[in-house]
């Protein structure tokens, strides 16, 4: 297979196995399909690294079954069972969160709130290897979250932890801090001619 190679000349001086290990924030935004396809490739990636896969999605309701959370529980399970790959969290916002089940799910701003300190939290614990923070952005876009507090802890993340945030209008100080930033941009969507979504497509 080949390595991916680039003919800019890196002037940190780090190694290139330095700078191999070193924790990456990306981000997949715009307005374009893709955004969390894109970030859960990156999760299976992350779990046949046998890394400690972390899901947190933060707008999608508790009803919004997806197969990407089927298929990464079950390579949890398969972890848990055999040891392969990496063990996995799977979180939804609009579930309530299984670490608070009494809160309010019902209150977004509140439960928004209580998500970020949670990964806030795990992260300063240097928690898991591979956190995606699906439809993050939202949260912030909305000031629900305080960007420059988000910025700073995911910046200051301690060890060696990878982070992919996906969502639209992802704040300017998120980009700035990112290491890889991908936006989607929409050419084309069946959406705009009145269909609506499709099974094994949009879920």
């Amino acid at each position: 297979m080949p390595h991916a190679r680039t003919g800019a000349e890196p002037n940190d001086g780090l190694s290139t196995r330095q700078r191999r290990l070193r924790p990456v924030l990306a981000v997949n935004t715009g307005d374009g399909k893709g955004k969390t396809t894109a970030a859960v490739g990156t999760a299976l990636r992350a779990w046949h690294q046998g890394w400690r896969v972390g899901v947190f999605q933060f707008v999608k309701s508790g009803r919004w079954h997806v197969g990407e959370e089927d298929a990464l529980r079950a390579l949890g399970q398969l972890h848990d069972e055999t040891g392969v790959g990496g063990p996995v969290t799977w979180e939804v916002m609009g579930t309530g969160w299984s670490w608070a089940r009494s809160f309010d799910a019902g209150n977004p701003e509140a439960a928004a709130r209580e998500g970020w300190r949670h990964v806030a939290g795990l992260l300063a614990d240097e928690a898991l290897d591979f956190y995606l923070l699906d439809e993050f952005t939202y949260p912030m876009d909305w000031g629900w979250l305080d960007v420059d507090e988000v910025v700073k802890a995911l910046v200051n993340r301690p060890g060696i932890q990878h982070v992919v945030i996906t969502g639209r209008r992802a704040p300017d100080a998120l980009i700035d801090a990112a290491d890889i930033v991908t936006e989607m941009t929409k050419i084309k969507h069946p959406f705009d001619l009145g269909q609506r979504g499709q099974a094994g497509i949009e879920w």
